[in-house]
């Protein structure tokens, strides 16, 4: 059963040549699949003739909702824009450059009726670039696997399905919109992964290159320590303080050793080495503070915001009343 309502978000930036292609494919699959619903194009501040085409269409059709960015923020910054003003009970993101099939969004649908909440594409096939592309590819995702805990083929795709309030929950920054599922596996989010087609770009050129590879791997970091010590900085912190601490601390104690029972000069003969110990006892005395910032600052975080630590899926009980019986 489809659901009820549909919304669509797709980031764009400079993609003139490919809006009315993707437009038209879109509604003809959406017309089909779903009852009510809606298409946010997101204008990531393209230099082209994106932002007319799109006004033009909006002009035609009220399902259409063009929301414009001031500045090229980025894919994460538009994607997020459009999850905030969505209002279908699915959302379905995908790129605007072609090489989504809007044919595979019903299978995406379909995954998310059978109880999951993240139905996310897997480019099985992949058509791209097999030294710039799909080897860097293939090696984040395994790394991703064994960081996140979730078993995913595709974590750089953007076409994904998502139940509206799981996605509604994900506070995304940076360029972590590739690692939702990651994040919303946080909140105990049922993914599943659906294999979708990987069509050749038919215009325009693609944002990417191989210099990403560098941000995907700190972006991995960032989700390793947001996964595992987001609501206990001082553990990972804390460790790393300990260790290095406890490192120039027995440094420092062999050395006075060395001074006191042979009588060596420690500067002369240990200069270097003294110095290492007391940036070691420095350093962990730092992490240890950082670690303790980290922990004031996320208690800010949460009770600012009243925000609880858990996530509840579903209450299920029986009505209870309190208080007094009728007689």
């Amino acid at each position: 059963m489809a659901p009820r309502s549909v919304s669509v978000v797709i980031p764009l930036h400079n993609e003139e040549k490919n809006i009315l292609p993707l437009y038209d494919q879109l509604v003809k699959v959406l017309e089909r699949c779903s009852g009510a619903f809606e298409i946010l194009l997101v204008d990531d501040a393209s230099a082209d003739g994106t932002l007319e085409l799109l006004r033009s269409l909006v002009e035609i059709d009220p399902r259409l909702k063009v929301i414009r960015l001031r500045r090229n923020f980025g894919q994460t910054a538009a994607l997020a824009a459009g999850f905030e003003l969505a209002q279908g009970e699915v959302i379905v993101a995908m790129d605007g450059d072609l090489q989504h099939d809007p044919a595979d969004i019903p299978a995406l649908l379909d995954k998310l009726e059978e109880g999951y909440d993240i139905a996310s594409g897997w480019r099985r096939e992949r058509i791209d670039n097999p030294l710039t592309r799909r080897l860097p590819s293939r090696a984040a995702n395994w790394l991703m696997r064994q960081v996140s805990g979730v078993s995913l083929h595709d974590f750089g795709t953007t076409f994904k399905a998502y139940r509206r309030e799981t996605i509604k929950d994900i506070r995304l920054y940076g360029d972590l919109h590739r690692f939702i599922p990651a994040l919303a596996s946080l909140n105990g989010a049922h993914i599943a992964e659906v294999p979708i087609r990987n069509v050749a770009r038919s215009g325009g050129g693609s944002h990417y290159g191989l210099g990403r590879t560098f941000r995907v791997l700190f972006d991995i970091i960032t989700v390793r320590f947001l996964l595992k010590y987001f609501t206990r900085p001082m553990h990972f912190f804390g460790s790393l303080g300990f260790l290095s601490g406890g490192l120039g601390g027995a440094v420092l104690v062999g050395l006075l050793f060395d001074k006191f029972v042979r009588g060596h000069h420690l500067m002369v003969e240990h200069g270097p080495l003294l110095i290492a110990g007391a940036i070691l006892v420095l350093g962990g005395i730092q992490l240890i503070s950082t670690g303790l910032i980290g922990e004031v600052l996320i208690r800010t975080y949460f009770e600012s915001q009243n925000r609880p630590i858990y996530a509840i899926r579903e209450i299920i009980s029986q009505e209870l009343k309190v208080g007094p019986q009728a007689g």
